[in-house]
C-alpha cells in the first residue's frame, strides 16, 4: 500500500471511509476533506460489472456536463477547406492538417486537451494513433469527435462535454468539475455522467452493472456513494 501523507491520513479520520453515503452526504464530506491549497478537480470513479476483454462489453460515450468542467479546454481540429473557417469561428484553438500532424509526430507537441477531425482527415490523424491513443486524445465517431459538423463538436467540447471509457480493469474515471463548484452544481454534473453511463450499458453485460461508485478530489481520499441515491 502506498505511503500516505499526514494531511491525507487526517482527512480519513473525518468520516467512515468504509461506509456508503448518499450523494448529498458524500459531497458535503468531500468539501470537508479536500485539503490541497488549489482548486482541485472533482473525480468520479465507477467500477462496472463488464468484461472489457470482450468487444461487446466496452462502455464508451460522451456527455455534456450541465455546468462544465471548470477547465479551459484547448481544442485541436484537423480539417481542410471551408471546415477550417467553421472550426475557427466556433472557437477552436488550433486548426490545420499535415503541419499539426508533423508537429505532434516530430516534436512531441501536445498542447491541447481534445482533438476533433473531419472524416476526410482521418488518413492523416490515424498515423498518430500510437501517440494520441494512449492519452485518450484519438478522435472517434462514437463520441462525436470525427464529424463534418466541426462547429457543433467544438462548441460541445468547449461547453464541458467529457468522454468516458471503461479501462482494462472495468473502471471509469472522469473529472466532473472543480472543488470550488457548489454542491448542487457538482451533484447535477455527477448525475448527468451517471445517467450517460447507464444509457451506455452494453446488451451483453450481465448481473449488477454499477458495482461501486466513489467521488474524490485530485488529492483527497475517496468517499463511497450509495448507487441507489443516484437513481432518478
Amino acid at each position: 500500500m502506498a505511503k500516505r501523507g499526514k494531511k491525507y491520513l487526517e482527512a480519513l479520520k473525518k468520516y467512515d471511509y468504509l461506509k456508503e453515503y448518499s450523494l448529498d452526504e458524500a459531497l458535503k464530506i468531500l468539501k470537508e476533506i479536500a485539503y490541497a491549497n488549489y482548486d482541485e478537480t472533482v473525480e468520479v470513479h465507477m467500477k462496472l460489472g463488464v468484461d472489457p476483454k470482450h468487444s461487446d462489453q466496452i462502455v464508451r460515450g460522451s456527455v455534456s456536463l450541465p455546468h462544465g468542467t471548470g477547465k479551459q479546454v484547448k481544442v485541436l481540429v484537423f480539417a481542410k477547406g471551408e471546415k477550417i473557417k467553421e472550426a475557427e469561428e466556433a472557437g477552436a484553438d488550433y486548426v490545420g492538417g499535415q503541419e499539426y500532424a508533423d508537429k505532434i509526430a516530430k516534436e512531441g507537441w501536445l498542447e491541447f486537451d481534445k482533438v476533433i477531425a473531419t472524416p476526410d482527415m482521418m488518413g492523416i490523424v490515424g498515423r498518430l494513433g500510437k501517440i494520441l491513443g494512449p492519452r485518450g486524445l484519438m478522435p472517434n465517431p462514437k463520441v462525436g469527435t470525427v464529424t463534418f459538423d466541426v462547429a457543433d463538436a467544438v462548441k460541445r467540447v468547449k461547453a464541458g462535454e467529457v468522454e468516458f471509457r471503461v479501462d482494462k480493469t472495468a473502471n471509469i474515471h472522469v473529472g466532473v468539475g472543480k472543488k470550488s463548484f457548489d454542491e448542487e452544481k457538482l451533484k447535477e454534473n455527477i448525475l448527468a455522467l451517471y445517467d450517460a453511463v447507464i444509457k451506455a450499458k452494453p446488451a451483453a453485460a450481465k448481473g449488477k452493472y454499477v458495482k461501486s461508485f466513489h467521488i474524490a478530489t485530485t488529492h483527497s481520499p475517496s468517499v463511497k456513494v450509495n448507487v441507489q441515491s443516484l437513481q432518478r
